[in-house]
């Protein structure tokens, strides 16, 4: 199944129907006076989220939505019908953004969520709305309005817990593939993982969260290089990061440089997205001698003495169950704090409304570029290619 996590729509609300100039004519009756009746008003288009659906792929094959038409009034005050409205689902996690104002109307995040994006058309007034003591006889009738237009840009954003970041064969697919049910592809070559993919962990029958595996970052992630800085937009609803870093690189390179380089890649990418907890998890920590390994994890100690740090194997299954205990008993404190602590709560709001404004401004850095590379390929560049990620 192909995975697109960002696309643009164009929705319709219906028109509203006309209003009816009628007059009452029965036998006997000769002057029966005004009876034309008002239209209907038209569909609105709703957007609802969707449990069932986890990519927008289906809207680049269907790009328009509208809303039915209100019928216009009759004769006998007869009301005409309203419009029907016009629901599109969408993935839990999408925003709507309007792509001629840049406004954000809504974030669908919980099942069932509906945001109405575009309003339908008022209806017409017949004949018989403007009767009174000194006009008895109006001609007069309103048409329908048209109704509102727009075009949005939907932009998923996975709906988990814990985010897994860190350069290409940091361990992260095979990490979530053992603690959770979920089946990523692994192998030993740089960027096996394409899309994100999700996996819930269990450790109990009500104790269980959602974690989230982004394809590796390299240098050069926020200004476009590689494939993680297309899916970076993936960690903002995390509570908190996992940086997974390799102890025994293949190339040789230093694990801490290559933290620092990653992290200042997010930073650049959006500044608060660092204000998240992030915490370090040395991986394949089964490749070092103890006293090497002892030596590697004090010195990320030294250099981030405010974080946890985790030493794990996920095929040497060492220290998974200690890592996801203390990442259960942080989300339960943080849900209690939320519950509890109204300035705490004010404050994660307003950190994932500066995320948000930070997502959208590198969405049109990097609709900007991938603008000038078109224009590049039009000219001859035979270089430049369209790349469709799909799911195996």
């Amino acid at each position: 199944m192909q995975f697109l996590d960002e696309s643009t729509i164009h929705v319709q609300a219906g028109k509203g129907g006309n209003g009816c100039l009628s007059f009452r004519r029965e036998k006997y009756i000769a002057k029966g006076g005004p009876d034309g009746g008002n239209g209907g008003a038209g569909g609105d288009v709703i957007l609802v989220a969707d449990q069932g659906l986890n990519t927008l792929i289906d809207f680049r094959f269907q790009p328009a939505y509208k809303a039915k038409n209100g019928t216009p009034g009759s004769g006998r005050n007869k009301t005409g019908a309203a419009g029907a409205h016009c629901l599109v689902k969408v993935p839990v996690g999408t925003t709507v953004i309007d792509t001629h104002t840049m406004e954000e109307l809504g974030d669908l995040s919980v099942a069932g969520d509906q945001l109405l994006v575009a309003r339908g058309g008022q209806r017409g007034l017949g004949n018989a709305a403007f009767k009174s003591s000194t006009n008895r006889t109006p001609r007069k009738t309103t048409p329908g309005q048209e109704g509102e237009s727009r075009r949005l840009r939907l932009q998923l954003k996975l709906m988990a817990d814990v985010g897994l970041l860190g350069l290409p064969n940091a361990g992260k697919s095979t990490l979530i593939g053992q603690v959770s049910a979920a089946n990523p592809k692994v192998a030993d070559y740089p960027f096996t993982t394409l899309v994100p993919s999700l996996g819930v962990v269990r450790l109990g029958v009500d104790a269980s969260f959602v974690m989230a595996d982004i394809p590796g970052l390299i240098v050069g992630a926020a200004a476009g290089a590689g494939l993680g800085s297309q899916f970076l937009r993936h960690l903002a609803r995390n509570l908190v990061l996992l940086h997974l870093v390799d102890v025994l690189p293949e190339d040789g390179s230093d694990p801490l440089a290559n933290a620092l380089a990653i992290e200042a890649e997010l930073d650049a990418y959006s500044p608060p997205l660092m204000e998240r907890p992030i915490w370090i998890v040395l991986s394949k920590v089964d490749q070092l001698e103890a006293e090497e390994l002892t030596l590697l994890s004090a010195k990320f100690q030294q250099q981030y003495p405010d974080r946890p740090v985790h030493q794990v194997s996920a095929l040497g299954d060492i220290g998974l169950q200690s890592l996801t205990r203390d990442l259960m008993q942080f989300l339960q404190a943080h849900q209690q704090r939320v519950a509890t602590d109204e300035a705490f709560a004010e404050y994660c709001e307003e950190l994932q409304q500066r995320i948000s404004a930070d997502i959208l401004r590198q969405a049109e850095l990097s609709r900007a570029r991938r603008g000038g590379d078109e224009a590049r390929q039009e000219d001859g560049d035979d270089d430049d290619m369209e790349v469709v990620y799909v799911r195996e």
